[in-house]
């Protein structure tokens, strides 16, 4: 004595119970991938953690000096001389901050000369 309606019930419960599941599945897959990705950023955290250690090591001034004179002769270092360091008033000007010559206000002349690192480049099998 199953009637039309009970059909459409059955029919709606089993749709409900697909549908339910299906977003369980997905959440557990996406609650899989926010724990993979979890352990790939504490796995990165730690290499940092660890160079960071490395590089102090690296750099203690006690073993830097240990080297510097175990290969003194090669490397022929010496101390910098107050006078070496430059001020910045006499650093280059900033290329914008650089007059123009008379007559090339804002154009650029056909003459000028190329760009020297630009020449250098060459890119894939493109011959000059």
């Amino acid at each position: 004595m199953l009637r039309t309606f009970d059909f459409l019930m059955i029919g709606a419960m089993l749709a409900a119970a697909t549908v339910t599941y299906q977003i369980k599945h997905n959440t557990d897959n996406k609650a899989a991938e926010v724990r993979r990705l979890e352990a790939e950023i504490k796995l990165e955290k730690d290499t940092i953690d660890l160079l960071k250690a490395d590089r102090a090591l690296l750099t203690q001034p006690n073993r830097l000096e240990r080297l510097v004179q175990a290969y003194a002769a090669e490397l022929q270092l010496v101390p910098t001389e107050p006078s070496q360091l430059a001020q910045p008033m006499e650093l280059p000007m900033l290329k914008e901050l650089v007059p123009l010559p008379e007559g090339e206000e804002g154009t650029v002349s056909a003459t000028a000369p190329s760009d020297p690192i630009k020449d250098l480049i060459t890119t894939g099998s493109v011959d000059r």
